[in-house]
């Protein structure tokens, strides 16, 4: 069994774009046996030998032996992780319409197309509707990883069906020797650019937030979740911005990969972050989280296995407050581990529907 997972990189700097390319790849083990193979593919070349960008599609439109269309014929399965959230018109046209191409591909190429867990829209503009109708229509079926995507995807026409993050098909992370009390992800995304709020509220709320936890007797490292990389959405130069800014000396963590990130985590006794994976990493391996969410594919992903921690961004000047009291608060383990139960049930059903979907080969 040979299976492409789109939208996928096992070597981003981005360390949620690795949890998406390895949960995917777990998952279709599981669904499919221990010998399948499993390729990624992304925008860009990543993994793979080609991108599936503009100038790729260029050169496929209307061959039948085109680069794209070569590529996923290759294989017994396609599955979309929709790189967590691009399946909406958040990110602009370009993007869903080179997703959709490669399902149109995908269908001339009679191979079949799964969308696997993954926010799906929103799609706020009549082009995004037509793109995205089209993109289920092509897909044997649609797993949302929230219960409003589930609702999007449906109210498009196609087979909807319930899952959660892939994070949670990871196996299990041992605790670091390293243990730490909270451990603190900055976000670069939210620290160098307005996009989804306030930079300079967002800052002001990190450094006042590590300086109230601190002031309360707790200890606080600072680690990054997208690693250093050419672009603004670096988290490193943010966690090292962040450490100056405030009193006295403060561990930063850059961490090696993505299992590295894990092990960190694993082993602290709460975790705070406004990358959504580094609160589903802590999660998925026993830790509580409190997310600052930046988007809505935060809270009903969380809600649905049964997380009701998530604080709004937007909200800056209650951070550092709202933290603190629920730090002072405390967790429950029982809670996490009674949430990472519901998650590993949802994707084991998910394994067991798309075995059942594709079977053993192609299915056309």
């Amino acid at each position: 069994m040979k299976v492409l997972i789109l939208w996928a990189d096992s070597r981003s700097a981005n360390l949620g774009v690795r949890v998406l390319a390895e949960g995917m790849r777990t998952l279709a083990m599981q669904a499919f046996g221990p010998d399948t193979e499993v390729d990624f593919q992304d925008y860009g070349p990543g993994d793979s030998a080609i991108g599936f960008g503009g100038r790729t599609i260029l050169k496929d439109v209307g061959r039948k032996n085109g680069p794209i269309l070569s590529k996923v014929a290759e294989y017994d399965v396609i599955l979309d992780s929709g790189a967590g959230d691009s399946f909406a018109d958040i990110y602009g046209a370009k993007r869903l319409i080179t997703m959709n191409y490669a399902h149109r591909a995908t269908h001339r190429a009679r191979v079949p197309l799964v969308l696997g867990p993954q926010t799906i829209g929103p799609f706020t503009r009549a082009w995004s509707r037509v793109l995205a109708r089209s993109s289920v229509h092509i897909a044997k079926a649609v797993f949302a990883r929230d219960s409003t995507s589930r609702e999007h995807a449906a109210a498009l026409g196609g087979r909807a069906l319930s899952s959660t993050d892939v994070v949670f098909a990871l196996p299990q992370t041992s605790v670091s020797e390293d243990t730490r009390d909270v451990v603190m992800n900055v976000s670069g995304l939210l620290w160098n650019s307005d996009r989804h709020g306030d930079s300079t509220r967002y800052r002001s709320a990190v450094t006042a937030t590590i300086d109230r936890v601190r002031a309360s007797g707790r200890e606080v490292a600072l680690m990054a979740h997208v690693i250093d990389n050419p672009t603004t959405d670096n988290d490193v130069p943010a966690i090292q911005d962040a450490a100056r800014l405030v009193a006295g000396d403060i561990e930063t963590i850059v961490p090696r990969d993505l299992d590295h990130a894990r092990e960190v985590v694993a082993g602290a006794s709460v975790v705070i972050g406004a990358r959504m994976h580094a609160c589903l990493n802590a999660l998925s391996t026993g830790t509580p989280a409190i997310p600052w969410a930046y988007s809505r594919k935060f809270a009903p992903l969380l809600a649905d296995i049964g997380w009701g921690t998530s604080l709004d961004v937007r909200e800056a000047d209650a951070l550092p407050g709202t933290t603190l009291r629920l730090l002072e608060d405390g967790f429950r383990t029982d809670e996490v581990s009674a949430l990472n139960a519901r998650a590993r049930a949802r994707l084991d059903e998910t394994a067991a529907t798309l075995r059942s979907l594709v079977g053993a080969g192609h299915a056309e």
